[in-house]
């Protein structure tokens, strides 16, 4: 399963949650009738979305049986997610996150950097969190850095600028 949002706190005294989406297409994903799933109390429980409205790009959505503020509150925190077949096919160049995990990063001299355990941000203002022996590196997710992104292998192969590498090296010995 994908994750595609987070339920951030209650809204108002009918039952509706505030969500924080993780997805590009939030009009797909959070519509009336469409089911979410989320992991309470150990188990995996579907969630079907009966109203939605946008406010300030988030969605404050009313979900079946969560009637009252204190079963709203209940779900602060919760991860909605879908499952990993329904997802769209996206145009070339574009990757879902979950794509992205563990993929092992590496210069195109083959220096290994280590393997991406994040991706933060979306489209341009996206960046890999890549753990590696050093510690962690942030690498920006831009196509002049990122040159080679091969999900079938697990393999993306970066074309540092100079300092890039040092500078994230640089940042951790501060602290």
């Amino acid at each position: 399963m994908v994750v595609v949002g987070h339920i951030a706190r209650a809204h108002g005294n009918r039952g509706q949650v505030i969500v924080h989406p993780v997805t590009d297409f939030p009009d797909e994903r959070f519509k009336p009738g469409s089911i979410l799933f989320t992991r309470r109390r150990e188990a995996i429980e579907p969630v079907t979305i009966e109203s939605v409205r946008f406010h300030r790009g988030r969605p404050i959505l009313g979900l079946a049986g969560v009637e009252t503020m204190n079963a709203a509150e209940e779900l602060a925190g919760t991860e909605l997610r879908i499952e990993t077949a329904s997802l769209q096919p996206l145009p070339a160049g574009s990757y879902y996150h979950h794509d992205l995990m563990r993929c092992v990063v590496e210069t195109a001299q083959g220096q290994r950097i280590g393997k991406v355990s994040a991706v933060e941000g979306t489209g341009e203002g996206g960046r890999l969190v890549v753990s590696g022996p050093g510690g962690e590196v942030l690498i920006p997710l831009v196509e002049g850095i990122c040159v080679s992104i091969d999900i079938a292998a697990g393999r993306i192969v970066i074309d540092p600028p100079e300092g890039l590498l040092d500078a994230n090296v640089a940042k951790r010995q501060r602290f």
